[in-house]
């Protein structure tokens, strides 16, 4: 029977958050990770902080982008989790308010089967400081779960979420496993259970427990 993982990118399985990154080579990293915080706390909508921090980078090359987002630093336990949740009969998916630079070729060094992300809008190699995707809206993720639950056969009940933020509560709303990993407060009073140090392996003990 198929079961079904999905896991945030960004201080979920990444250790930090892509666009920080991309910001720091423009001087931007505090006033960016300032918005970053503030809508991963619930205290800002996510669409609005989103394209607010897409435009602080306008005109970064995208080659510089890629060679940022291909060294992104993973959490400790990536590999391991990943491993061990397909070894336990699980499809793993990502999920990211970020962008494809940066999910694409962690996914495939994790062996993650699927990731669905935002999009860099660039114009001859450069960013233009605008996005789109799948992955804009603070409900897309659970848009975007119900339709994979539906694709895939896959009840609530064997739905494993993890998330750190306010845009993972739409997806926390489709699953009986909720995992709040290193998260905000306002995703911890919707999770059944919160690891509080970064291990993603501590879920594999969560659903061993099952």
């Amino acid at each position: 029977m198929t079961k079904l993982a999905v896991f945030d990118f960004d201080s979920t399985l990444m250790d930090g958050e892509t666009i920080d990154f991309l910001a720091e080579p423009l001087g931007l990293e505090e006033a960016v990770a300032s918005i970053t915080e503030r809508a991963m706390a619930g205290e800002l909508d996510f669409f609005k902080s989103l394209v607010a921090r897409v435009a602080l980078i306008e005109g970064l090359e995208e080659e510089r982008v890629n060679g940022i987002c291909s060294e992104l630093p993973m959490m400790p336990g990536a590999f391991e989790v990943v491993a061990g949740l397909k070894e336990r009969g699980y499809t793993v998916i990502c999920f990211s308010g970020g962008f494809r630079n940066a999910t694409k070729p962690a996914c495939e060094k994790l062996g993650i089967d699927a990731d669905f992300s935002n999009f860099l809008h660039t114009e001859r190699g450069i960013l233009t400081g605008q996005v789109g995707g799948e992955m804009m809206y603070s409900d897309a993720k659970g848009d975007m779960i119900t339709r994979m639950q539906s694709l895939l056969g896959v009840s609530r009940e064997d739905t494993l979420v993890v998330g750190d933020g306010a845009n993972d509560l739409s997806m926390f709303a489709h699953a009986d496993t909720r995992v709040a990993f290193c998260a905000k407060p306002v995703l911890k009073k919707a999770a059944t259970h919160c690891v509080d140090e970064k291990d993603l392996t501590q879920i594999l003990q969560i659903v061993d427990a099952l």
